[in-house]
């Protein structure tokens, strides 16, 4: 599963990168993860990810970022606040299958 995660600069969302794919090897998956800025967004959205996820503090971007995406046929939601945090990892998995519906 291919994940990627954009806030505003791409360093907050380095935690909780981490906190994912730590989770996944936890729950037997197998997942790969990036955070990116905004900027960086629209280029690296088309290099083959299953889902995008938008950090808390950007979601009055989201449609833009939602567009984007839609473009591309990548699902994109909004990081659930829970699941924004070093210990959100569980949480974000359990996001991401139900936009993938798995």
């Amino acid at each position: 599963m291919k994940i990627l995660l954009v806030c505003s600069g791409g360093m907050s969302s380095a935690m909780v990168v981490k906190s994912l794919i730590n989770e996944g090897k936890k729950a037997g998956l197998e997942i790969e993860s990036k955070a990116v800025g905004t900027v960086e967004f629209v280029t690296e959205i088309k290099n083959g990810w299953d889902a995008a996820l938008v950090a808390p503090q950007i979601r009055h971007k989201f449609d833009e970022f939602k567009s984007i995406a839609d473009e591309t046929g990548i699902p994109a939601e909004v990081i659930e606040t829970r699941g924004y945090s070093p210990l959100g990892g569980k949480f974000l998995i359990e996001q991401v299958k139900k936009m993938l519906n798995k």
